[in-house]
């Protein structure tokens, strides 16, 4: 992915159009560090004292990052073809003869096309696969067909299955050996491509089933996964300069849920608590959160920013962002017009 190409004549309203390739852009912010392919590079690391790891693929090795562990495990790359299904099911029975599958594809086709074979196959037999999706919620432009905004409540449906939501390049190298150690699947949504390089300014270390705090704030408390953390974090800093507070809970670990966490700042009193995610409101991170609080009997003044439960328009992510209100600017305004 490559950041939006802002090169094109100014329009009327004094603004630099945006090509069409802004709609596959990449996330990362204008002069914004970044790391290229995080995924397939730490997947080609691990497998050099893990044996039995193979990659799999459904035609889409390129544009998930494992072309690069095919280039260097040629013998241990099965491209399964345009067939998500086949692909579930192969990898099931790959582990079932010992092997660990990484399996790749996009989040939509996991989540829509093959989710009966996932859930058959590979959660209910407890399969050892681990499922890396890229173009989670709206990280594509190109409309409802590939805009996965809805995996995530589909896989925290799912027994057996652990739900990670990374939030940049270096949450990504250290789920991956994460994913490996732990025994039995494991669905992650991937950021692919020049991936923004964030958590290493906060001496972060991932953790599977754990919630960090990466900033505390006295007046606003946004709990957030995946691209939503780095938004948040962006968001204190715009509103450190209007003198609101904000903390930033980052929860890469959607199920299981780190609650004792959540629940402990949650509780801390005379903040908003707001939950940010690139997801539908419908059945995702805030919707968990939201019952995590009234079943622990943690009731703060609470509210959710992420994507509407409709299905979304086509056109340059930066756009949509802003029209969806999950872009910086956006989400500042919201919490300001929350706080009166």
């Amino acid at each position: 992915m490559s950041a939006p190409n802002t090169t094109t004549p100014a329009s009327a309203a004094g603004k630099p159009k945006l090509k069409t390739s802004a709609m596959i852009a990449s996330i990362a912010g204008e002069g914004q560090r970044t790391k290229p392919a995080p995924f397939g590079h730490a997947l080609v690391e691990l497998a050099r004292s893990r044996p039995e790891i193979v990659g799999m693929t459904a035609d889409l090795g390129k544009y998930t990052d494992l072309h690069i562990f095919a280039k260097e495990y040629p013998d241990r790359f099965y491209q399964m073809g345009m067939a998500e299904q086949l692909l579930m099911g192969a990898a099931a029975g790959m582990a079932h003869e010992g092997m660990m599958p990484f399996v790749t594809t996009y989040a939509v086709f996991a989540a829509r096309r093959a989710y009966d074979f996932i859930h058959q196959a590979i959660a209910e037999e407890n399969r050892n696969v681990k499922i890396a999706c890229a173009l989670p919620g709206l990280t594509s432009g190109y409309g409802p067909s590939h805009q996965a905004a809805e995996d995530l409540a589909l896989f925290r449906a799912m027994p057996n299955l652990t739900v990670i939501d990374p939030c940049d390049a270096l949450e990504i190298e250290q789920v991956v050996p994460a994913m490996a150690a732990h025994q039995g699947p494991v669905y992650m949504r991937l950021l692919r491509g020049s991936v923004p390089l964030v958590l290493d300014e906060y001496d972060y270390k991932f953790e599977l089933g754990k919630a960090k705090l990466l900033r505390d704030g006295n007046d606003v408390l946004v709990i957030s996964s995946g691209i939503m953390t780095m938004r948040a974090l962006e968001v204190a800093t715009a509103l450190a300069a209007d003198t609101v507070d904000v903390g930033v809970l980052h929860v890469p670990t959607i199920k299981p849920l780190d609650t004792t966490t959540i629940l402990r700042e949650a509780a801390k009193t005379g903040r908003l608590v707001v939950v940010a995610e690139n997801h539908t409101v419908i059945g995702g991170l805030g919707e968990a959160v939201a019952g995590a609080l009234l079943r622990g009997g943690v009731t703060p003044t609470f509210r959710q920013i992420g994507l509407p439960d409709e299905f979304l328009d086509a056109g340059a992510l930066p756009t949509l962002h802003d029209r969806y209100g999950i872009s910086t600017g956006a989400m500042s305004a919201t919490i300001k017009g929350w706080l009166g």
